[in-house]
């Protein structure tokens, strides 16, 4: 009994342990068990130090069969208190004593490059700032070439986004090539192009002193511009990326809007002496390439150039217009693009294609305009006989419809009330209908009793 009642934390786990060789006998069974059932030491805390284990007891043998088992290391009660006593004091000495400090500087091992590119820091110029600026302006205009008609109601996120970024004159000149490329590089973008580029004339923040939006757009197409006697004689790929820039000028001239001090707003001159040299360059190399260039964009602005040049007192697109029929005699181009050149001195003569103001209605009578009832309406009388108002009984004809229309309007309005009206009339029957229709129910009458018995 003594064995299994042990008030002792854990007592009973160690009951075939000995805690000293002298408490064991060899014996009879009684012999043989311990005196007393001695735990294991209490694990010391880790933040104390080991001490020297001279407290604890060797290992014995136990004379039980051939089994041979190793005893743990043993200690008293007042030596447990004694160590936890000494651990808190040399916790508390090596606190006081200690020379760390939360605020010291990192630690970087000997043989590590602890230099730091300032341009990752950077919020205005870095590193991170000119990539997002790249893709935000590509990703901006490449949903403006696959949806051109969410320009007016996508354009003042856009600029607001802008606007948040673009606030040095690098950054400026950065989104002024990167509008600039994508408008000449990317196919039929140049009219989008070309009015995102006034929007932003109009509507971006930022203008160093170098320039402000508009100012630098205009200095990289000058670059352009400068080197078109060259470009149009240049291989294939120069002439093809000129043509794309002749283009998106002409554009750009129909689009840029500059403020005037007067009146509304009025278009850059100086673009419109551009088209004018572009143009002279491109007819003075008359090959197919520059002359279907020449073709598109005078087809784009020619209306425009000629009523300026007619109000400025110039003559520059009768000039034009001899220099290409001069091109038509006597150039070596292909049948295709002489069609092309013709067809446009024809446009040209038809005031490009367009219908001037004619003399109001009011003024025409049939007397004096043959085609006075050319745009009337044809109408159809019941049977189906047309007639206009060009026919002598024109106006009873077309009473007789308005009649009809009446009637038929009055029978959806009051459609209960004809019901009720067919109804009575279809119940005033003649009297040989009547007297009919008595002998019928009398027959029927006499059927059913017949049937009956």
């Amino acid at each position: 009994m003594n064995q299994n009642f042990d008030r002792a934390p854990g007592a009973g786990r160690s009951a075939s342990l000995s805690a000293d060789p002298g408490f064991a006998g060899a014996g009879n069974d009684d012999a043989n068990k311990p005196l007393f059932n001695q735990r294991g030491p209490l694990r010391q805390p880790r933040s104390v130090p080991l001490f020297a284990e001279s407290n604890a007891s060797p290992s014995s043998e136990a004379a039980a069969g051939d089994c041979r088992r190793q005893t743990r290391p043993q200690t008293s009660p007042n030596a447990n208190h004694v160590s936890s006593s000494r651990g808190s004091y040399d916790v508390d000495s090596l606190v006081r004593s200690s020379t760390l400090s939360a605020s010291a500087a990192e630690f970087v091992p000997s043989g590590m490059n602890s230099y730091e590119d300032p341009t990752l820091y950077d919020d205005n110029e870095g590193y991170y700032t000119e990539i997002n600026l790249e893709e935000m302006v590509k990703d901006f205009l490449d949903h403006l070439t696959s949806s051109p008609g969410t320009f007016e109601s996508d354009i003042e996120y856009i600029t607001g986004m802008l606007n948040s970024c673009v606030t040095t004159e690098a950054l400026l000149q950065d989104l002024v090539e990167l509008i600039y490329k994508e408008s000449t590089a990317i196919p039929n973008f140049s009219y989008t192009g070309a009015r995102l580029c006034n929007h932003l004339s109009k509507h971006l923040n930022v203008s160093p002193a170098s320039g402000n939006f508009r100012q630098l757009l205009l200095k990289r197409c000058r670059t352009e511009y400068e080197n078109r006697d060259v470009a149009v004689r240049g291989e294939a790929g120069t002439q093809k990326k000129f043509h794309s820039f002749v283009l998106f000028l002409g554009e750009l001239y129909l689009s840029l809007e500059l403020k005037s001090a007067k009146g509304p707003p009025k278009r850059a001159e100086i673009l419109l002496v551009a088209l004018r040299d572009l143009m002279n360059s491109l007819f003075s190399n008359p090959v197919d390439s520059n002359l279907i260039c020449a073709v598109k964009l005078l087809k784009l602005t020619g209306s425009v150039l000629d009523d300026t040049w007619k109000e400025n007192g110039q003559s520059h697109m009768e000039d034009l217009i001899r220099r290409i029929e001069t091109i038509v005699l006597d150039a070596t181009c292909s049948r295709d693009v002489r069609q092309m050149l013709l067809k446009l001195v024809e446009l040209r003569s038809s005031d490009w294609g367009r219908v001037r103001a004619v003399s109001a209605a009011s003024n025409a009578t049939p007397d004096n305009d043959p085609n006075y009832f050319m745009n009337e309406p044809t109408f159809y009388t019941q049977d189906g006989t047309p007639f206009t108002a060009a026919d002598p009984d024109y106006a009873e004809k077309y009473q007789e419809i308005l009649d009809r229309q009446e009637a038929f309007d009055s029978f959806g309005e009051n459609e209960n009330e004809i019901e009720n009206e067919i109804s009575d009339y279809e119940d005033e029957m003649e009297p040989e209908m009547e007297e009919a229709f008595e002998r019928f129910c009398l027959e029927t009458e006499q059927k059913r009793k017949l049937t009956q018995k």
